[in-house]
């Protein structure tokens, strides 16, 4: 079937004059609106742009000299601005938005050649770890238990993107990763999410959550094609300061790269208290093919990691609450009816506009910014920041790639969400370090575990060296041969 192809088999496929752009889109427009009902995976479908866009594609690829990504159809995370198509963050508050121009990274894949099939749900302005906040409803994970019919969670916030790609209803997509939301999806789905280092790839037109977090990555079903999707994807912007002007290398070649003398740390502190005997096992058997494929195995030690989810959840809330309040009704966001004050629109606006979920971050950013408390809470956190980014560093002089798992558990059931808010947040626990310091890391599939579920493993590296994680993260994907599949018939996993 098309929709089984990975992005470098279907580009091969076109230029071999195979199948068609427009039969390759429209096999994934037929696999979304078979599944998207269940699946809820696309907020906003856009299948008649993507069949107009597929026929130019295959008028470009007549021509020659098309660029990789022509005709390949991807979702994007309805975070990034996308010029005439509706985009929500997955919010009520601004859910009937569209923009009149085009984010940088979406540009960039366009160039490319890229189509798109539409926006990607997600937790509402990517606030979340189960894609259970999204003001469309939750997504879906397409994998289930063997013989158990529970819905499980994709992870979040771009559990959209991940359920997508996973269930074959894009070839990739796009996600945002502020404190673990590719990674995080992307090990509970079973596909290779990959966050770059903050700052490779451009924020701008990509709505906002924590500004010194938010970074855009590939999600795809194979290591080289989130290779291919990075280059397209990442680059300087001169309309973005926090855009790195650092050369993007062919990250495709770096797949399949000898490992050779190449040394791996295992840090100490990802051994957390309560892991599951299979995560450990599973991170074990990395670790073993990682050795085989000719690395060196080295011990380290993160040792502020145990800080990094309390100091998280001080910084991004308290940018969260700075980049929210341009929601109010007046300047940005739906506007209430009936209020009487100008105090009373702000607080019927953004309470009818915002979910619980963000008004639970709204309220604890505007709390550690406030002036008693600032000192004793955001200014604290970011000096434990900067020991977490000196962990990396040191530890980096020692080794060139760390492998950790990507999350504690497989995906979990949406009706096993945990009542305290926090025990959600423990999910994070092996993401948001990395997004601290700001390494790029991305996450593998590796083997399924005893209830068919897949887990991944984490790669992290040196900033701006992606593609050291991306050989790796190759290698690790030829040892352990993951080649599950979901099966959408509830209740029976592949």
């Amino acid at each position: 079937m098309l929709t089984d192809l990975t992005i470098a088999q279907a580009a091969e496929g076109l230029r071999k004059k195979e199948f068609s752009a427009v039969e390759l889109t429209k096999a994934h427009t037929d696999a979304i609106d078979a599944l998207n009902g269940r699946v809820n995976a696309y907020i906003t479908v856009t299948s008649d742009k993507a069949l107009e866009a597929a026929k130019k594609a295959d008028s470009t690829l007549a021509a020659g000299e098309a660029p990789a990504l022509t005709g390949i159809p991807l979702g994007i995370k309805d975070l990034f601005c996308t010029n005439g198509v509706r985009t929500t963050a997955a919010s009520k508050i601004i859910g009937n938005f569209v923009p009149p121009y085009e984010s940088t990274v979406t540009a960039k894949l366009l160039e490319n050649g890229a189509i798109f099939l539409g926006k990607t749900n997600l937790d509402e302005f990517a606030m979340g770890s189960g894609n259970l906040t999204s003001a469309f409803g939750g997504v879906e994970n397409p994998w289930h238990r063997k013989d158990d019919a529970s819905v499980l969670v994709p992870g979040g916030s771009s559990g959209g993107s991940a359920a997508a790609v996973a269930a074959r209803m894009a070839m990739g997509a796009t996600g945002t990763d502020t404190g673990g939301s590719i990674r995080q999806p992307a090990a509970y789905c079973g596909i290779v999410g990959l966050k770059p280092t903050y700052g490779r790839c451009s924020r701008w037109g990509t709505i906002a959550f924590a500004s010194s977090l938010d970074q855009a990555g590939p999600m795809t079903r194979s290591v080289e094609d989130a290779s291919i999707m990075l280059s397209a994807m990442a680059g300087a912007d001169p309309k973005d300061s926090t855009c790195a002007n650092v050369a993007v290398p062919d990250y495709r070649a770096a797949c399949g790269r000898s490992l050779k003398g190449l040394r791996v740390g295992i840090p100490a502190e990802y051994r957390a208290p309560g892991m599951s005997e299979e995560i450990l096992a599973v991170w074990q058997k990395g670790i073993d093919m990682l050795r085989e494929a000719g690395c060196e195995i080295v011990d380290v030690s993160l040792p502020h990691t145990k800080y990094g989810l309390a100091t998280y959840y001080i910084i991004a809330p308290a940018e969260c609450s700075s980049n929210l309040a341009r929601y109010d009704g007046v300047r940005f966001g739906e506007r209430a009816e009936g209020a009487t004050s100008l105090d009373d629109l702000y607080e019927k606006t953004r309470h009818n506009g915002f979910g619980e979920e963000v008004r639970r971050r709204i309220l604890m950013g505007t709390y550690v910014l406030s002036a008693g408390y600032y000192d004793a809470y955001y200014l604290k956190a970011q000096k434990v920041r900067t020991l977490i980014q000196r962990d990396f560093t040191q530890a980096f002089q020692k080794v060139d790639v760390l492998l950790t798992p990507t999350a504690p558990t497989a995906a979990f059931a949406r009706d096993e969400k945990p009542e305290d808010p926090v025990q959600m947040y423990l999910n994070d626990i092996f993401t948001v370090p990395a997004s601290m310091a700001g390494q790029p890391a991305m996450s593998v599939p590796v083997e399924l575990d005893d209830k068919g579920l897949p887990l991944g493993l984490q790669l992290i590296g040196k900033h701006f060296d992606e593609e050291t994680i991306i050989a790796v993260g190759s290698a690790l994907e030829k040892a352990a041969g993951f080649t599950a599949l979901p099966d959408l018939r509830a209740g029976v996993s592949a």
